[in-house]
C-alpha cells in the first residue's frame, strides 16, 4: 500500500478564495454529471423525486450534531429564537422514511443528526454535500455542535476548534481508497473560529476557548480509557499519551471532525466544529455528571450557534 497526500492545503486555499464572495457547494466526483438520478439512499430524498432546489435552496446553516433528538431540539431552538412564523408541529423529520438519520430544516438553517464516528458522519456527508450542491445552495456555513472529552480544561468548557488532528497529534484525514491511503488535509476556517469565539463573549456562565481537537476511531481505548472491555495499556501510559496531547495544543477528543474538516474543505464549505467537554480526561474516564447538568452542558454550543446565526441574518441584539 502507498501513502499519497492527495491535497494540499494550498490547494485547499485556492478552492477557498475561488468561491469567496459566491461559494457555491461543490462535488469533487465527475462520475455524477452522467448519472441520470442521484439517490440520496441514507436521507430518503433524490434528483427526480425531490425539488431539491425548491426545498433547500435558501440554505445558509447547517448544523450536525451526533444525537437525533438533540438535533431536532436544536431545530425547534432555533425556531423560536430567529422568531419564525409556524408553529413547531410543522418542523417535521425530512428523513422520515430512513432510519439511518434525522433532517430538520427551519428557514435557512438546517439541522442533521450524524450518528456517532468518523464512518456514520462521513456517509451523512457525502449525501448532505451532495445535496447542497443539486439544491444549488452557496455560502454555505456547516457547523458540528457535539459533546467530547477535555483535556486539561473544566467539564462545561466550550472548545471551537481551530485545527482537527489524529491520534499522532497530526492535522490529517488518512482513509484507505480502494488499496491506496489517502491523505487529506484537517484544515479549518480559522476566521470563523475566531468569529464564534467573538460571540462567545456575549454569553455569561461558561469558559470557551480555541483549541486542537483530537479525532479517534473509538471511544475507548482509541482515547485511552481504563474501563473498557479492552485494554493494553497502564494508567501511567495514559496519562503520559494525555499530558502530550495537552502539550500540543489538544483541547479536547471526539470522533468525527478530521473527515469532517476534510470533506468539508475539499467541497467549498466554511466549517467549524464546537463541542462543548463532559469531563476533564486528565482526572477520570467515565462520565458521572447528573442528567440536568449533561443536559444544559449539550445546551451551551446551542445558544453560542445561534447567536452566531442571528448576527448574519441581522437579527441579534446586545442584552
Amino acid at each position: 500500500m502507498t501513502s499519497i497526500l492527495a491535497d494540499s492545503s494550498k490547494s485547499m486555499r485556492t478552492d477557498r478564495n475561488t468561491y469567496v464572495g459566491n461559494r457555491f457547494v461543490h462535488v469533487k466526483n465527475p462520475h455524477l454529471d452522467s448519472m441520470d438520478e442521484d439517490i440520496l439512499y441514507h436521507l430518503d430524498l433524490g434528483t427526480k423525486t425531490h425539488n431539491l432546489p425548491a426545498m433547500f435552496g435558501d440554505v445558509k446553516f447547517v448544523c450536525v450534531g451526533g444525537s437525533p433528538n438533540r438535533m431536532k431540539a436544536f431545530a425547534l431552538f432555533i425556531h423560536k429564537e430567529l422568531d419564525l412564523e409556524g408553529n413547531e408541529e410543522a418542523i417535521q423529520d425530512i428523513c422520515a422514511g430512513s432510519d439511518r438519520y434525522c433532517m430538520f430544516k427551519t428557514g435557512a438553517v438546517l439541522s442533521i443528526s450524524h450518528g456517532m464516528g468518523i464512518p456514520s458522519i462521513s456517509i451523512m456527508l457525502h449525501e448532505l454535500i451532495k445535496l447542497l450542491y443539486h439544491a444549488k445552495c452557496c455560502d454555505v456555513t456547516i457547523i458540528r455542535i457535539g459533546t467530547s472529552g477535555g483535556i486539561g480544561i473544566e467539564p462545561g468548557s466550550v472548545v471551537i476548534t481551530d485545527t482537527a488532528v489524529d491520534s499522532f497529534f497530526k492535522p490529517q484525514f488518512e482513509q484507505i481508497i480502494l488499496d491506496t491511503v489517502v491523505t487529506r488535509s484537517t484544515e479549518l476556517d480559522k476566521e470563523l473560529a475566531q468569529e464564534l469565539f467573538n460571540c462567545s463573549k456575549e454569553i455569561p456562565g461558561f469558559p470557551t476557548l480555541i483549541g486542537h481537537t483530537m479525532c479517534t476511531y473509538d471511544f475507548y481505548e482509541g482515547q485511552g480509557r481504563l474501563d473498557g472491555a479492552l485494554c493494553s495499556f497502564s494508567n501511567e501510559k495514559k496519562l503520559d499519551y494525555l499530558q502530550r496531547a495537552y502539550e500540543a495544543g489538544i483541547r479536547n477528543i471526539e470522533m468525527e471532525s478530521t473527515v469532517f474538516a476534510a470533506m468539508c474543505g475539499l467541497c467549498g464549505l466554511r466549517a467549524a466544529v464546537v463541542c462543548v467537554t463532559l469531563l476533564n480526561r486528565l482526572e477520570c474516564d467515565q462520565i458521572n455528571l447528573p442528567h440536568e447538568v449533561l443536559l444544559e452542558y449539550q445546551q451551551r454550543p446551542q445558544h453560542l450557534i445561534s447567536i452566531f446565526i442571528k448576527k448574519h441574518l441581522g437579527q441579534h441584539r446586545l442584552k
